[in-house]
């Protein structure tokens, strides 16, 4: 499996949108046949060996089930980078190189160990997604057939259309917070924006370390310095993916000076 659907850095991304250049384009309304499960010859054979970089909601998703603080699924589970144009916080999740064919840290003879809530990448495959910013500021995709030499899943018969593909796999999450934090590395990359090492800190803690940043929210008591009412800061302390959300918002306030839905909260004189 070639990881297609992610934050990259610079040349990746061009490595990428080379290799998807390559590919056909799956139109709207377009089909293709394909299935994975335990009875295709090649089951569990792209799950290995991957440079798979690992979203914020990703991480979320995959240390919750693991039952693992933002902090320790970092520590146990990827490793951390910085992209070198923006500066901001990258995971990518460590494969096991110590074993044949460096296997996914998730996957056994009988699947994936995580299925529930594997990361976004995983799910898109085999479509190759491609996202870019519009003139309006608003995420443009295009979608792609990735065909690897030793995938038989394509032999098999089932239809599908990239819009029934990507319900069947449950993206519209992943998709929505994912996008988000693109939009924010785009929108630094078109200020010329590069991160210095206390805001990369903070994009960490904001987005893969979203327990911990309640915990910061509440003892840097952050929410009397933004104009919030009480409505919107119970589920923010309550609910990670509120809170995940409401990082981008700050962060985007805190890195560019105005957010459309967060604002600071006037001094008093």
């Amino acid at each position: 499996m070639m990881d297609t659907d992610t934050i990259h850095q610079p040349q990746d991304r061009d490595d990428t949108q080379a290799f998807l250049d390559s590919l056909p384009e799956l139109r709207p309304g377009e089909s293709f046949q394909f299935a994975c499960n335990p009875a295709v010859p090649c089951f569990n054979a792209c799950c290995g060996d991957l440079n798979l970089m690992l979203t914020p909601y990703d991480a979320l998703r995959l240390r919750r089930s693991l039952r693992l603080s933002g902090n320790e699924f970092a520590r146990l589970y990827a490793r951390l980078s910085l992209s070198p144009d923006t500066g901001f916080p990258m995971l990518s999740l460590n494969m096991l190189k110590d074993k044949p064919r460096k296997p996914c840290p998730f996957v056994a003879a009988s699947g994936c160990q995580v299925y529930a809530n594997r990361p976004g990448a995983c799910r898109t495959y085999p479509l190759g997604r491609a996202t870019r910013l519009d003139d309006a500021g608003q995420v443009a995709e295009q979608y792609f057939v990735v065909r690897e030499p030793h995938c038989r899943g394509f032999e098999e018969t089932t239809p599908w259309r990239s819009d029934t593909w990507l319900a069947d796999q449950g993206l519209a999450d992943y998709y929505r917070y994912n996008d988000r934090y693109m939009r924010l590395m785009a929108l630094a990359r078109n200020h010329g924006v590069r991160l210095h090492s206390k805001q990369a800190n903070m994009v960490f803690l904001a987005q893969y370390t979203p327990d911990a940043f309640q915990d910061f929210l509440v003892r840097m008591k952050l929410f009397d310095h933004l104009e919030m009412d009480a409505s919107r800061q119970e589920p923010i302390l309550a609910d990670e993916e509120a809170c995940l959300e409401f990082g981008l918002d700050w962060l985007e306030l805190l890195l560019f000076g105005s957010s459309p839905t967060l604002a600071r909260r006037a001094r008093r004189v």
